[in-house]
């Protein structure tokens, strides 16, 4: 079953492209943008992430700190990473065990042929790890998500 709004998201999320464990505490006191994208180095979640890198400076300003994830390697991440140069960590969440938990790993179809991946969707979690806000693929501007945040 999927998180929703009012839910508290759990205490691990994962590891990062370092093999570093990466938990919700980390990022007491700060609001959170835990953003779930399909595939590094791809045309949608390059402007997705170069957007909130762009935004980041400000994102934090306001509060927030910024993380990624994807079913990708975490040398795949860090390939992304250093490309894009990004300034937050990103969550090599190969099992796809984040992604079910927050219901972001699903059937999708593409050219009449259909494939489990990962839906694009970003959760506002605030300062106590609850969810505040989820948007929605449909919702989601990958050339200005840090505003669509802010």
């Amino acid at each position: 079953m999927a998180l929703k709004v009012g839910d508290k998201a759990p205490e691990v999320l994962g590891v990062n492209q370092d093999g570093k464990e990466i938990r919700l505490s980390d990022f007491a006191g700060k609001k959170l943008v835990l953003y779930f994208y399909p595939k590094d180095s791809t045309p949608g979640c390059t402007a997705q992430a170069c957007s909130l890198r762009d935004g980041y400076e400000d994102l934090r300003k306001a509060g927030y700190e910024v993380v990624g994830v994807s079913a990708d390697s975490e040398a795949s991440h860090r390939k992304f990473i250093e490309k894009q140069n990004l300034p937050f960590q990103l969550i090599a969440d190969s099992q796809t065990k984040l992604a079910e938990e927050f219901g972001t790993w699903g059937e999708k179809s593409m050219y009449g042929r259909t494939y489990m991946g990962m839906f694009r969707t970003t959760f506002i979690i605030d300062e106590n790890g609850v969810i505040q806000r989820i948007i929605t693929p449909k919702e989601i501007n990958t050339k200005n998500h840090s505003a669509q945040i802010l």
